[in-house]
């Protein structure tokens, strides 16, 4: 079905014919990079930030966007066209490429395989919205490049199982004593009314919708700063978020199994989140929404 397609290395195929040569190294070695990029009514959201991050990340694993970036408007264009009114995320990843021989060191020539496709976003509930999530700390066990925005996920999917064993919806990584971010998620806390996001750094990836967050917040004169969060700051935080380009902001009412604030999102969280909807709204409606 055309609402199906599936763009790979140039062609528009439905979803059954899309495939990839079992040598390609992104299936061997997790050898490429991602984006999601939303789009809400049809219109994908933050689009040059997303695009500027798959610059980053493919540069620090030594490879160039094999698309110019109006190739990639066109792509998400012609993707969300047969489903235009309704929220999608569009998957992107851009591999290394299938070679004859499996072999660590990296081609002298890289033919990279491209593909990208939509996934409907669910309707966001407000009951659940305002009801919050609960999470957990973890150690992180990732690698070191957690900038760079790549397919190799296995500690993340490790730990947020073990967070939904312990019914929990996330799990926060702790580094040296240091939060850094959750499984697919960056951090905020509120502390004393100022509202605080770890620095960037190559220990966490530099999230699209907690830049957004930030910009927000300038704009409405809410007291915000960069800064390292220990494990004593995060739990006597006043409010505790996490911000995704799926999970939007989602207040933290439970931490470990004690609670944090009252127990239900704050009104800081009240307030940014009205703000990031009515963003949203605008976009909808042809404003593109500090995607500049």
């Amino acid at each position: 079905m055309d609402d199906a397609l599936v763009y790979l290395n140039g062609e528009y195929l439905p979803r059954e014919r899309a495939c990839l040569p079992l040598t390609d190294r992104g299936l061997l070695f997790g050898d490429s990079v991602y984006e999601v990029v939303p789009a809400y009514g049809g219109r994908p959201f933050r689009v040059n930030q997303h695009l500027a991050r798959l610059d980053r990340s493919l540069a620090a694993i030594r490879m160039q966007n094999p698309l110019s970036h109006d190739e990639w408007r066109t792509v998400f264009e012609r993707l969300t066209a047969p489903v235009q009114g309704q929220d999608q995320s569009i998957y992107l990843q851009v591999t290394r490429g299938a070679y004859p021989v499996r072999n660590h060191v990296i081609p002298a020539q890289v033919d990279a395989n491209v593909f990208a496709f939509c996934m409907p976003i669910p309707p966001r509930d407000p009951a659940v919205a305002a009801r919050g999530i609960r999470a957990i700390t973890l150690d992180d066990i990732r690698w070191h490049r957690c900038d760079i925005k790549a397919t190799t996920l296995l500690a993340n999917v490790l730990a947020r199982a073990q967070a939904s064993d312990e019914g929990a919806d996330e799990a926060i990584l702790v580094r040296d004593g240091q939060v850094m971010e959750g499984t697919a998620s960056n951090l905020f806390i509120v502390s004393n009314g100022l509202l605080i996001t770890p620095p960037d750094s190559p220990e966490l990836l530099p999230g699209i919708t907690r830049d957004l967050v930030l910009e927000l917040a300038q704009e409405a004169g809410v007291p915000h700063a960069h800064a390292t969060i220990g494990m004593a700051e995060l739990e006597s935080a006043e409010e505790v978020w996490v911000t995704s380009s799926t999970r939007e902001i989602a207040a933290v009412v439970e931490l470990n199994g004690r609670r944090v604030g009252d127990g239900v999102p704050g009104e800081m969280w009240h307030r940014m989140d009205a703000l990031y909807q009515a963003c949203k709204e605008r976009l909808r409606l042809g404003d593109e929404c500090h995607d500049d």
